[in-house]
Formats: C-alpha cells, sequence, structure tokens
C-alpha cells in the first residue's frame, strides 16, 4: 500500500468516525457506504483534507460572477439527507443535482440489485459525473442531461428521490415518478427558510416525516426561482423576500436614521441548542416575514442582528423589527430591535410571537404537507398556506396555539 493511499484510507476513517459519533451518521447501510466509496476521487479539485473534511462543501463549478453553481455537498449534509432517505437494497433511486460521489453512495446501499439514476441541466456536471463514477467502477450508475423539471426520461417510477439543489417548488414530474409509497427528499425553500425534507407520498400529497436545517446551490432550468432584494441603506442592509414584497418598499426609505427601540423577551437558548423550530414558528407566523443580510464589507455596526447573513425580520409598513441576541450567564437571550416610527408596535409584535414560540411549540416540529396547487382551500389543513406555482404548502403545527391559517402567494416565473 502506499503512503498516498494509506492517507486517504486515514482520512475517510476518520471522517466517517467523526459522522458516527456526531449521530449523523445513524445505519449501517449508509456508514458501509462512506467507508467503500473514495470521496477524495470524487473531489480532485481540493486537497486531500478538504476532500475528508466532516463540514466541507468542495465547489466544482462557478458562474461568471464567482457564485458556486455546482458542487460535491458538504459529507455531513449527505449523510443526514441518505439517513432521511432510509434506501434500502433493492430499491431504485433517482438524484436531481449531479456530482457522482452521493451517486456512488446511493449505488453502494441499494447494491446491485436495485438502480440508480442521477440528472442534471449542466452537460459540465453530467460529463464529469460521468467520468468520475466510470473511473472509480460505478459504471452502473446512470446519468442524465436533463432539466429535472420534467422527471427523468424512459426511466419509470423509482422508490427514492433526493435532490441535491436548492428547490422553490415541486414539480408535478417528482410525484408522478414517485412509487405509491416512496419518498423525496428534498431542500425546499419556505418564506426564505431552506429545510431538507423527507416527504413521503400519500396519494396526491406529500408529508413530512422530518425536516432539516441545510443550504444548497439553487436550482437551475424552469424550476429557478430567485429571491428578491430590498436595498434600504445603500448595499450595506438588505431584505430578503421570497414572498410578500412590500407595497411600497419606498416608505422604509431612512428608517434606520429613526432612534433603536430594544424589546427582550426573556426567552433563552443554551449553548449550541437547536433553534430550527424558532425559525420555522415566525416563518408561519407573520405575515410580514422576511430576512435581513448585511454585507460584511459594508457593515458599520449600525445593526446588531443575532445572524447577519439571513436574520429573521418583522416588516410593517414604514417600519420593522428584527432579532437580536445578548449573552447570559446560561447562553443567551433573544430580544428584539425595532426602527420606524412603528417601531414599539412592531417590535411588540415580533417579541409576543417569540414568546409563544417559547410557551406553545419549544418542543415541536411543524408538519410540511404538500398539495396540488388546485387545491381548494377548505381542503388544506391548518397553518401558513404558501402557494407556489405547481404546489400549495402548509406548515402546520399541533392546534394548541396553531398559526393562522394565513394564505402567501409566491410569485413564480
Amino acid at each position: 500500500m502506499t503512503q498516498s493511499t494509506a492517507s486517504t484510507e486515514e482520512l475517510r476513517t476518520t471522517m466517517v468516525d467523526q459522522l458516527v459519533k456526531a449521530g449523523t451518521i445513524r445505519s449501517k447501510p449508509v456508514e458501509a457506504a462512506f467507508r467503500a466509496v473514495p470521496r477524495h476521487e470524487f473531489a480532485p479539485e481540493a486537497p486531500l483534507v478538504q476532500a475528508y473534511a466532516a463540514h466541507d462543501a468542495v465547489p466544482t463549478k462557478k458562474n461568471e460572477h464567482g457564485i458556486t453553481i455546482s458542487s460535491v455537498s458538504a459529507p455531513d449534509v449527505q449523510a443526514m439527507m441518505l439517513e432521511q432517505a432510509e434506501a434500502r437494497v433493492g430499491m431504485r433511486v433517482g438524484e436531481i443535482g449531479s456530482g457522482g460521489y452521493n451517486a456512488a453512495l446511493m449505488a453502494e446501499i441499494v447494491g446491485t440489485d436495485g438502480s440508480v439514476v442521477t440528472v442534471d441541466i449542466d452537460p459540465d456536471v453530467t460529463d464529469r459525473a460521468r467520468q468520475l463514477l466510470d473511473a472509480t467502477g460505478y459504471e452502473r450508475v446512470r446519468v442524465v442531461l436533463a432539466d429535472a423539471e420534467h422527471g427523468l426520461p424512459d426511466t419509470g417510477t423509482v422508490d427514492r428521490w433526493i435532490v441535491t439543489a436548492g428547490a422553490w417548488d415541486i414539480p408535478p414530474a417528482w410525484t408522478d415518478q414517485l412509487a405509491e409509497d416512496g419518498r423525496l427528499v428534498v431542500p425546499l425553500r419556505m418564506r426564505g427558510l431552506t429545510r431538507s425534507v423527507a416527504f413521503d407520498r400519500d396519494g396526491d400529497r406529500l408529508v413530512s416525516r422530518s425536516a432539516e436545517v441545510c443550504g444548497f446551490v439553487t436550482m437551475q432550468g424552469e424550476g429557478e426561482h430567485a429571491e428578491r432584494l430590498l436595498l434600504i441603506r445603500g448595499k450595506e442592509i438588505g431584505l430578503r423576500f421570497d414572498d410578500g414584497w412590500p407595497a411600497a418598499p419606498d416608505a422604509l426609505n431612512g428608517v434606520f436614521d429613526t432612534d433603536r427601540v430594544e424589546q427582550w423577551t426573556g426567552v433563552t437558548v443554551a449553548p449550541m441548542e437547536p433553534i430550527k423550530g424558532m425559525q420555522m414558528w415566525l416563518a408561519s407566523a407573520l405575515d410580514g416575514f422576511c430576512l435581513m443580510s448585511v454585507d460584511a464589507e459594508l457593515d458599520t455596526g449600525l445593526v446588531a442582528p443575532q445572524n447577519k447573513r439571513a436574520n429573521i425580520t418583522l416588516l410593517d409598513g414604514d417600519s420593522l423589527a428584527y432579532l437580536a441576541i445578548r449573552r447570559t450567564a446560561e447562553g443567551a437571550e433573544f430580544g428584539v430591535h425595532g426602527y420606524g416610527p412603528n417601531a414599539d408596535r412592531v417590535a411588540t409584535a415580533l417579541v409576543e410571537e417569540l414568546q409563544r414560540w417559547d410557551r406553545d411549540h419549544r418542543q415541536d416540529e411543524p408538519v410540511i404537507y404538500v398539495y396540488p396547487a388546485s387545491t381548494p382551500e377548505a381542503d388544506l389543513p391548518a397553518g401558513r398556506v404558501i402557494t407556489k406555482r405547481h404546489r400549495r404548502i402548509v406548515i402546520s403545527w399541533p392546534q394548541a396555539g396553531q398559526a393562522s391559517k394565513t394564505t402567501i402567494t409566491e410569485k413564480g416565473k
């Protein structure tokens, strides 16, 4: 065994051991796949240490603006989604978004009695995937060049879909090609928040079984949908919208020239405590929900959001309030900073929903339903209804303190 081979095996063993210890890898089939597939062979652009870093993606293609449009996802994210999928030996699995490595992992899991097909819209990506799969002994994986918005040609139904690009909607083709008892795992964007959701098919609807925080490069082709950005202090501060673009955006001109209002909630979190449920509650409970971003290079320190890349914000006409945080002996306390003529009112509204989450839903996760876009309102369960081009998505919480049944219509292409 050469020194180079020994080092790759050691790195791969360390990576998998870390994922098992963290609980990201939970099942023997997923563990065996990660131990078998040489990740570095699918990430030749990266140094070995980066290729086997448990939390690092490897960019493989960028656009003319330097933005990554294709990558080998981080091992912890791939493991999480494979665990969500629960694929088994003999299953037919379809992947949307090709890189090669994830398809090889799936091929190990389903075995030679199963089948794996991976599709991508970019010929550079599919050519690369085909070359790397052939070079590593995974010739049995089928690679297709197509826009996945229309499903996979000449494939029939699949038992599992795994989508490895950020999706704004779920086109009908994905469920049309999903077996009656099949599962779709997709990084779905809802009101600006992306969750890797494992959906089981239930007739003409999908029902979530799990949802995990994640981030992916966005879908290309007919399924592409860009967020809208409203700059409100030069280029330093922007508000990001999936839906609910303000009726009078100019009303926010000079909003940060007003005095800041601070309110603190008494809601605390321990170090490293996950708060994904809180984010989803606020996204489903607040009509004026959006996300604030602060440009790191232009940041003057004027605002102090909890997260400067994508911070929860409530917009109400000419005023807004955003999520803030301060350290405590036990961890941290959430608060709200408000600006504008009605800063007190909008800050109070955000505070009350934070407290409501803490009181009624701190241990809860919502069920996410996906229905055809033609489904009448009366036939939907209670919750936040988000109407997209193909689907009506419902974020539904346990009935105690249920978010109001409010419909948001997102403008598709």
